[in-house]
């Protein structure tokens, strides 16, 4: 069997940010609701939203910026979000001491995370007249 490989075109432009302390479950939402936006809106969502994580998903997207503007010289404005997913990394194992000599687990998730930003090249799509 071959491996399939994703075909990444050459005007995308890639952040990760590895350890991240949090589950991919609480990730999962914020990263799906700013898939398809521009930059900056995306950005400005996250500044707004409640969750904690969200500096860390800010953080990433900044740093994607940076590499489009600095390593391939693209257009800031014209740079939207077209991927956003994270994985699973370790799990930290703790223990907390419970009544009667028992012990509960706690569990401590880490996360990666994977920005992936394209520059929008403007065009137009014809719809048809209205009738």
């Amino acid at each position: 069997m071959s491996k399939l490989k994703k075909n990444i075109d050459s005007k995308t432009v890639k952040s990760v940010n590895k350890n991240v302390r949090s589950s991919t479950k609480k990730l999962n939402p914020i990263l799906k609701s700013i898939v398809g936006k521009k930059v900056d809106v995306a950005i400005r969502d996250l500044s707004f939203s409640d969750k904690r994580i969200s500096k860390d998903i800010k953080k990433t997207i900044s740093s994607a910026v940076a590499n489009a503007e600095n390593n391939y010289q693209y257009d800031i404005d014209k740079l939207i979000v077209k991927e956003a997913y994270c994985g699973k990394q370790v799990i930290m194992k703790r223990f907390r001491a419970r009544a009667k000599g028992r012990a509960a687990e706690i569990m401590k998730p880490y996360s990666n995370l994977t920005i992936i930003l394209s520059e929008k090249s403007l065009q137009t799509e014809d719809h048809g007249t209205k009738s």
